[in-house]
């Protein structure tokens, strides 16, 4: 197989010794406004937080975009009318989104804890065949 210029995938999403999550930029020309850049993380935790930040009646803008495929991280725009600083409404988002996978994760819990699950050989005879006889003439 030849060799590509794709880093290595524990590269991508585990942070180094030292290495700082995020770093924030304050927007000079915008006001009450910042960018944040995430580091190894990718559209779906920037989706989610994005997500999350127009729920808020204090953001007026929220954006994301990852600027490199090949670059592990993610710039988060956050704009707030003034009665809360853009990194407190991002901390107010990221704890909801933590909150809200938390109980999804009890609730599947729950659902699931005294189930048996048969894990056993699958009976081919109950199988459904992949294809459709529609397409049979094909």
């Amino acid at each position: 197989m030849a060799s590509s210029n794709l880093p290595d995938r524990q590269t991508l999403y585990v942070l180094q010794d030292g290495e700082r999550p995020l770093e924030i930029i304050e927007d000079t020309k915008i006001p009450n406004a910042a960018t944040f850049r995430i580091y190894k993380q990718d559209h779906t935790l920037a989706n989610m937080i994005r997500t999350q930040l127009l729920e808020d009646k204090n953001v007026i803008f929220a954006g994301y975009k990852v600027p490199h495929p090949l670059e592990p991280y993610f710039l988060l725009k956050v704009q707030t009318n003034g009665s809360l600083t853009p990194t407190d409404v991002v901390n107010t988002a990221c704890a909801s989104i933590i909150a809200t996978v938390s109980q999804l994760e009890k609730r599947f819990e729950e659902q699931f804890r005294d189930k048996e699950f048969d894990l056993g050989a699958v009976d081919a005879s109950a199988q459904q065949p992949f294809y459709s006889d529609a397409y049979a003439d094909f």
